[in-house]
């Protein structure tokens, strides 16, 4: 007799894929419950980079991070923002089933385009945001091209 179903041996189909799906979410499961010290307490500040004419700004999220604590330099046309984030706060009389602040160490590595002047790289914080200006040496400024139609 004929299977009225269209395609048959999908189902083989569906349970191979939900096998890799099941088995590839179980292998990231670690990373999910990280804890200081199981060496899987990673965190990498969100960072937003602008181009302008005169320079590039780097703006880093870092809340509940003192400026004291954070490293900025340049070397090798590589700009790095390191430092550590801590929570210093003691709670006695609660209990927590769950805390999900990291404590630990940030680092990130942002390469510099050519052009870029090391030597004059500013930083502010306000608000938990870091501001890192980085301006352009006065030659490199990009030179407007007028496009013309062809008649």
């Amino acid at each position: 007799m004929t299977s009225l179903l269209p395609y048959k041996g999908t189902n083989r189909l569906f349970d191979k894929m939900r096998h890799e799906m099941d088995d590839l979410f179980q292998r990231f499961t670690p990373f999910a419950l990280a804890t200081p010290g199981n060496g899987l307490d990673v965190w990498e500040p969100t960072v937003d980079v602008e181009e302008t004419d005169k320079a590039l700004v780097v703006k880093v999220d870092l809340p509940g991070v003192d400026a004291k604590d954070i490293d900025i330099s340049a070397q090798d046309n590589v700009l790095t923002i390191k430092g550590e984030r801590r929570d210093e706060k003691t709670e006695k009389g609660k209990n927590f089933y769950r805390s999900e602040r990291f404590v630990g160490s940030f680092y990130r590595a942002l390469p510099l385009p050519a052009g870029t002047d090391p030597e004059g790289i500013t930083a502010t914080s306000a608000k938990g945001v870091i501001s890192v200006v980085v301006p352009k040496k006065p030659g490199v400024q990009p030179k407007k091209i007028a496009v013309k139609d062809k008649e």
